[in-house]
């Protein structure tokens, strides 16, 4: 699976939540490439649902400070409240200075509300990307 995320951007991913899954799972952080074919840092970051919130706030600060040029945040906000989940959400643009950050959540509406852009997958695992400017026509 061929996918160029825009670095700087948070960008969620949207579709059905198996489809998502399967995304996730293919990407592999070893085989991760730039244009020119040079191989990048990936760091994919996961949490436990009863992970506290310190800790994943302190585990995004290290990404934020770290040399990964990819982050892929995978289900990092599982078992927190609504505030909890969107105060980590927000946080992404800090860590997506100079990186491209993919995001998978279990509430990929609140995802949204953080990001910069959409990647979409269909049933058949099809990708297509949007900024967040683009999706207004979701509202209606």
């Amino acid at each position: 699976m061929g996918l160029r995320l825009p670095i700087g951007d948070v960008t969620v991913l949207l579709g059905p939540a198996l489809a998502r899954l399967r995304v996730m799972a293919q990407l592999d952080e070893g085989t991760a490439r730039t244009p020119g074919n040079a191989a990048v840092g990936v760091l994919r970051l996961v949490a436990g649902p009863d992970d506290p919130v310190a800790d994943r706030l302190e585990t995004l600060d290290a990404a934020g400070r770290g040399a990964a040029t990819i982050v892929l945040v995978d289900r990092f906000t599982d078992g927190l409240a609504a505030h909890e989940r969107a105060a980590l959400l927000r946080r992404l643009h800090a860590v997506a200075d100079g990186r491209a950050v993919l995001v998978n959540d279990r509430d990929p509406v609140a995802a949204l509300a953080a990001a910069d852009g959409a990647l979409r997958v269909d049933r058949t695992g099809t990708l297509s990307y949007e900024p967040v400017g683009e999706l207004d026509y979701l509202a209606s």
